[in-house]
């Protein structure tokens, strides 16, 4: 019984893990391109770094809370005229990601942030008294030096995303969590909702395992 009824469900759970991978592969990929940045930025601009500058530290400080202070089901109803000003569409997995984006570059540019506060202040103070550009400081120093801090919060990032899409049903994005909504809960298939949650607990156990092994290998204290 069970065993025909995962057989039968294979062909939507393929469909639902790619949709999954598509949100997540989008928004993950605008998170790395624009987060990264803005994380360094929100560090080298604080008080006593070489681009100091409260104004824009404010006002990246207060983007980044504003949209972290947001629960991802509100910001997700609350972007759809955005999404639908961009794509000329509200549904589907590429409609979502455009959520998934606008909630992921403000979280992983905090985590980066924070893994740059990581890094001893003495470290820079030797680069500027060897007369290193800022720009040569950031490349050969901070980024290699809290580059495990970067790959864990990367790492955490995709697993977060993972957890945000499972709320893409809400607007026709599809998705492994939104097939265990359909069919687990409002269908009360007990074998969707197992397996669909088995399913999840691999693919975060495999990206964890695979980020901390990534993580390592980059320490080189």
């Amino acid at each position: 019984m069970w065993l025909e009824r995962i057989e039968t469900m294979l062909p939507d759970l393929a469909k639902a893990l790619a949709e999954t991978a598509l949100m997540v592969g989008i928004s993950l990929g605008f998170a790395l391109i624009i987060g990264i940045p803005l994380g360094i930025l929100l560090f080298i601009t604080d008080r006593g770094l070489f681009f100091q500058n409260v104004v824009v530290r404010s006002i990246l400080d207060f983007f980044v809370n504003m949209v972290r202070s947001l629960p991802f089901i509100i910001l997700l109803v609350a972007l759809i005229p955005l999404t639908q000003l961009l794509l000329d569409n509200t549904i589907g997995p590429t409609a979502a990601s455009v959520s998934l984006s606008v909630a992921a570059i403000p979280f992983l540019a905090r985590l980066v942030e924070t893994s740059l506060r990581e890094i001893p202040p003495g470290l820079i103070e030797a680069a500027e008294a060897c007369g290193a550009t800022p720009f040569r400081i950031i490349i050969s120093a901070l980024l290699p030096e809290a580059l495990p801090g970067i790959i864990q919060a990367v790492t955490l990032t995709t697993i977060s995303l993972i957890g945000f899409s499972a709320m893409a049903g809400i607007v026709g994005g599809g998705g492994v969590g939104d097939l265990a909504i359909r069919f687990g809960y409002y269908r009360y298939d007990n074998v969707v909702m197992i397996v669909t949650i088995v399913v999840l607990v691999i693919i975060v156990q495999s990206i964890q395992g695979l980020g901390n092994v990534l993580a390592r290998r980059a320490d080189k204290r």
